[in-house]
């Protein structure tokens, strides 16, 4: 269970670091209704992370593990192989678009909304941004492969994978916790938070995108050629 644990920490940090995601929580928690609307987005968040991780452990099962050498199977090292070519061209599509000046950079027009949304539709957002998104899901896909190829029983995948949302939610948790806690103090650290956030976003997703995908391209080859 520990080196299923070590092989998805990686994973759950490039989750956990989403520029986007943190933008629109910290919008949601400036709305009239922040306290509900924040933690609607942070609860959605963490659903969506826990959902598509199931789902790929049921599709996995225990089969993601050859039943003779206890190494990843053969699909296992396929799909790491493609999703990791797929955030590889993310990742120059993204860093070719960002901004040459970052003071320039624009935030999704969908984000001016947030503070019109109703609650339903603030947990439909985070619901998107966790388990639809474009660096987020391949993540989560490749470490619910990763937790299914390691051979140990459902009960300890399931915790494996409790333990990956709980990484990869900290960075939409952070914001509602300074919320809940600074009182007054808090407008002045998400708003910083917010600006960094917003002006580095293209290049940080940039950079994510290919470190990751070159991680997953690796332990993908090595799955395949063991």
């Amino acid at each position: 269970m520990g080196k299923a644990i070590g092989d998805v920490l990686g994973l759950a940090a490039g989750v956990a670091v989403s520029p986007l995601p943190i933008v629109a929580i910290i919008l949601a928690l400036a709305t009239p209704r922040g306290r509900l609307n924040g933690s609607l987005f942070a609860l959605a968040w963490i659903v969506g992370l826990a959902l598509l991780g199931a789902i790929t452990l049921v599709i996995g099962g225990t089969g993601g593990a050859s039943s003779t050498h206890k190494e990843p199977a053969t699909w296992v090292g396929a799909l790491k192989l493609a999703l990791g070519v797929l955030l590889a061209l993310f990742g120059a599509r993204q860093w070719r678009r960002r901004p040459a000046d970052p003071s320039q950079a624009q935030l999704p027009k969908w984000m001016a909304a947030i503070d019109r949304c109703t609650p339903a539709k603030i947990f439909g957002l985070g619901l998107l941004l966790s388990a639809a998104n474009l660096k987020n899901a391949p993540l989560t896909i490749a470490a619910g492969a990763s937790i299914s190829s390691a051979g140990i029983p459902v009960p300890q995948q399931i915790g494996v994978l409790a333990v990956f949302v709980i990484i990869a939610s900290l960075g939409v948790l952070a914001p509602l916790a300074v919320y809940l806690f600074m009182g007054e103090r808090a407008k002045g650290v998400l708003s910083t938070w917010r600006n960094w956030a917003a002006l580095h976003n293209g290049a940080v997703l940039a950079v994510l995108f290919f470190v990751l995908g070159l991680k997953l391209l690796g332990d993908g080859i090595s799955i395949l050629a063991a």
